[in-house]
Parts: structure tokens; C-alpha cells; sequence
């Protein structure tokens, strides 16, 4: 008998849209908790209202998977008294609601805990729940620009360059799923509830990591270094000669090895080169002769070559040509999952990775239509037919 996941018996109560708040739940539902995402119905006089994005696409279906889905009015007295009864059988709560929306629904964490003290409700926003920013809006763009993170991204004198994902989203929601598995330790030592919350601007200058710490102790503000690292020479992209690579040489030992496989003595010996600060001192003439060793071979050489002797180096990838990797292919990176309308599809599985659970095979179930599950859940958290019904008929659900 399969033992259930770690967090299968913790249900959650989805209110988040976007991108940040989803991921944190995903990594909920990936470990089998019984994630019950609340969507606001269609208005039966405007079909252009409610949630009407089109949840078919891999975007929607990659981070709203195992989940089943519901709709309830929260704007409507009825829809309230709905989701205060499933709050009293939850143990999580995820929104990204601003501070006055959720108040003026009335399911702020104060209004939510005097339901069920044990709660752990779980919240996240662009720049934080209090403060002179608190109620500005915040998408990912807008705070890789604030977090400092677009003015270090990109080639020097080029202009700031934006990360290639929603970098600060998926941060935020890495956070906030950390924090409530945190909470979740400290109920099971308490018995006590609380309040999880974090911001994607809180994220990101937590992100940039050195890069901060550079500031934050000694007042350096980094600057833009292109696709070479900030502090370490020789690493970066090099040109081979049939293409481009990454190589990191900037140890001792990866520089000596780079140079006795490259075949070139007189680099380990250059007195410029020959310590780290050396290196990193002259590191646009270290690169310059780096990159000419490496420009008259080709990637798979260099690749092979340098790894054997521990210098770190590897292809540029494409994004296709990075999951068609034999490494990726063995790791299992996608895993499929069965639609009724769109098939048989893959998706991204969890990076995480637990010795005490098999890896599963497929997802259970995919991104939920809809209200797609409405009767079913209301039924299992013991709502009678005729309740249902006439829910359904006031167009709370």
C-alpha cells in the first residue's frame, strides 16, 4: 500500500490569482495536500465577469495542478457565511488579496481566526502588508526594477535588462510555501494559528543575496557585469568554436586544470593570472586570454575535457534543448497528466525530491475548469443537496 504524502491531510483554501500566490500553493498540492482553489462565479447578467482566463494553457495548467476548484461569491453575505463554514474545516489559508480588499471581504486573518484559531493563513503582495508602498499594486516586472535586481542584470552600459522568468513571483511563492510549512512545525508544537506573510519585494532583495550583502556590508553597489561573474575570474560565457559556453576557472585548482588541459603554460605562469586577486584585478585580459584558448574548440570538447579534470563547464541551452538533455531525461523533469478535453499533456514536476515516497508516475489531476468540483467538496464538508441547490440558485457558487 502506497503511504499517503506528508501533507495529505491538510486541506487549503485557495484565493490566490496571479502567479505568486499559485506557486506557493502548488508546492501544497504537489505533496498531497487537498488544495480547494475559491474562484468568484459567472455573473449570470455579464458573461465577461468573473475569473474567465483561459485555464487551458500550459501556464494555467502547470500551476494550478492538483487542485479541484470551486466557485463562491465573497462579495455577497451568503458567499461570506460559505467560506467561514470551510474555514473551520481548513488548515491553510493562501490569498494575494491588497490589505483593503480583504478587509472590506471580510476574510482578513483577524476576521478569519475568530472561526478557527488554528488557522495558518498565508498571505502575499507586492511590497508588503504594511508600510508607504503597501497599497500599490506589485507584479513581477515592476519589482525586479525596484528590488535592484534589473540594474545588475544585463551587459554594462547596455541599460537594465529584466531576469528571462517571473523571477520575483516564483521567489515570493518559494518564500511564502517555506513559511507555511514552517508554521505548519510550529502548530504541531503549539496547537496555535498564525499569520504567514511575505512580499515579492521582500523576496527579491532577500534573492539577490551577495549581491545585497555587498551593499548591506560595505556599501558597494554592484553594476551590471554581463554574462561574467561579478566577483570571480575567470567565469563566465567563452566563446567555442561552435558556439558558446560557460566555464568557471577561478579557483586555483580549476584554473591549473583549465590550463594543463587547454595545454597552455605560460597562462598559469602569467604573473597577472597567477593568484585569485590577480585574476580578478585583470579580469577583462583574463578572459580575453581564456577566450582565445577555448574559441578553437568545440563545445562538446571543452565540455567533456574540463569537467574531467573538476573545471566546471557546459553547453548554452535552448529551452527545448535543455529538457531534451540526457541528464534532464534521467532526472524525469516532466511528468504527464490526463485532461478531458486537452489529453494527455506534460507538465513540470516538484524539484523536490524525498527517500521515503517513490516518485509518482503522473499527476493526479490537472488545472481545475471552473467551479469544476463545487458540488463535490460542499458535499464532503457536509452541505445537504437542497443547500447546495439553493446556492446555486442565489448564484452564490
Amino acid at each position: 500500500m502506497t503511504q499517503p504524502l506528508p501533507l495529505s491531510k491538510y486541506t487549503v483554501l485557495d484565493l490566490t490569482l496571479a502567479r505568486a500566490g499559485p506557486t506557493a500553493v502548488r508546492l501544497l498540492s504537489d505533496w498531497g495536500a487537498n488544495v480547494i482553489r475559491i474562484e468568484p462565479p459567472l455573473d449570470p447578467d455579464s458573461p465577461e465577469s468573473g475569473f474567465s482566463k483561459d485555464r487551458n494553457t500550459p501556464d494555467s495548467q502547470n500551476l494550478h495542478r492538483n487542485k479541484r476548484g470551486i466557485t463562491v461569491n465573497l462579495k455577497s453575505e451568503q458567499g461570506k457565511a460559505l467560506f467561514m463554514r470551510l474555514t473551520q474545516k481548513a488548515d491553510i489559508i493562501v490569498e494575494n488579496f491588497r490589505m483593503e480588499v480583504k478587509h472590506r471581504l471580510g476574510v482578513d486573518y483577524e476576521s478569519v481566526k475568530k472561526v478557527n484559531p488554528a488557522i495558518i493563513y498565508a498571505s502575499i503582495s507586492g511590497f508588503g502588508q504594511t508600510g508607504p508602498y503597501s497599497k500599490r499594486p506589485g507584479v513581477d516586472q515592476i519589482v525586479q526594477g525596484t528590488s535592484g535586481l534589473m540594474s545588475i542584470t544585463g551587459e554594462p552600459g547596455r541599460g537594465p535588462m529584466r531576469a528571462g522568468i517571473a523571477i520575483s513571483d516564483t521567489s515570493a511563492g518559494m518564500f511564502l510555501g517555506q513559511g507555511i510549512l514552517l508554521a505548519l512545525l510550529h502548530r504541531e508544537q503549539t496547537g496555535d494559528g498564525q499569520w504567514v506573510h511575505t512580499s515579492l519585494l521582500e523576496a527579491m532583495l532577500c534573492k539577490i543575496d551577495f549581491q545585497g550583502a555587498r551593499y548591506t556590508m560595505n556599501r558597494e553597489v554592484p553594476a551590471q557585469e554581463g554574462n561574467n561573474h561579478p566577483t570571480n575570474s575567470p567565469m563566465g560565457v567563452f566563446d567555442a568554436a561552435d558556439g558558446k559556453v560557460n566555464l568557471a576557472a577561478s579557483s586555483p585548482k580549476m584554473f591549473k586544470a583549465f590550463c594543463e588541459v587547454m595545454q597552455a603554460p605560460e597562462l598559469a605562469e602569467d604573473e597577472r593570472f597567477k593568484t585569485f586577486g590577480g585574476r580578478l584585478k585583470h579580469r577583462h585580459e583574463c578572459w580575453e586570454a581564456v577566450n582565445d584558448l577555448t574559441s578553437k574548440m568545440p563545445t562538446a570538447e571543452l565540455v567533456e575535457k574540463l569537467n574531467s579534470v573538476g573545471c566546471p563547464c557546459g553547453p548554452i541551452y535552448d529551452v527545448g534543448q535543455a529538457y531534451e538533455d540526457e541528464q534532464a531525461k534521467h532526472l524525469k523533469m516532466e511528468r504527464p497528466v490526463s485532461h478531458e478535453t486537452l489529453g494527455e499533456f506534460n507538465l513540470i514536476r516538484s524539484p523536490i525530491n524525498l527517500s521515503a515516497f517513490e516518485p509518482a508516475e503522473r499527476f493526479d489531476r490537472p488545472g481545475p475548469g471552473l467551479g469544476e468540483h463545487t458540488a463535490e467538496i460542499l458535499t464532503e464538508m457536509g452541505f445537504s443537496k437542497d443547500e447546495i441547490d439553493s446556492l446555486r440558485k442565489e448564484h452564490v457558487i
